[in-house]
């Protein structure tokens, strides 16, 4: 079994920037990809962002490009996102999850409990 924990949400303004954290534990396994999501209330879950076990590739979702940059330590559990430039449309529960390197939430195995992120205007 394998645990993450989500951590940095918070309540910003419009323009500012937060940090997320994710670290993993338990039977983490071979070498795996991090990837985050994000939810809001009627709406599915969406990709953000996802990186590989080296972290030399990175793909993000189409609304976030150029304004979040995701990152880990080499080779480690943990791992960060970074958002910049926040909109009130970015306000969202944002998950961490551990699997394959994919867009696709179905690709993941394991997911974290989430950490709310609010953008107000």
């Amino acid at each position: 079994q394998v645990q993450l924990v989500e951590s940095g949400g918070g309540l910003v303004q419009t323009g500012d920037s937060l940090r997320l954290t994710c670290a993993a534990s338990g039977r983490t396994g071979s070498r795996y990809a991090m990837g985050w999501f994000r939810q809001t209330i009627g709406k599915e879950r969406e990709f953000v962002a996802t990186i590989s076990w080296s972290g030399a590739l990175t793909y993000y979702g189409d609304s976030v490009k150029g304004r979040f940059t995701v990152s880990r330590v080499r080779d480690s559990n943990t791992v960060f996102l970074q958002m910049n430039s926040l909109k009130p449309e970015n306000t969202a529960i944002y998950y961490c999850a551990v699997g394959g390197l994919s867009t696709l939430s179905d690709q993941y195995d394991y997911w974290g409990q989430g950490t709310q992120v609010t953008v107000s205007s």
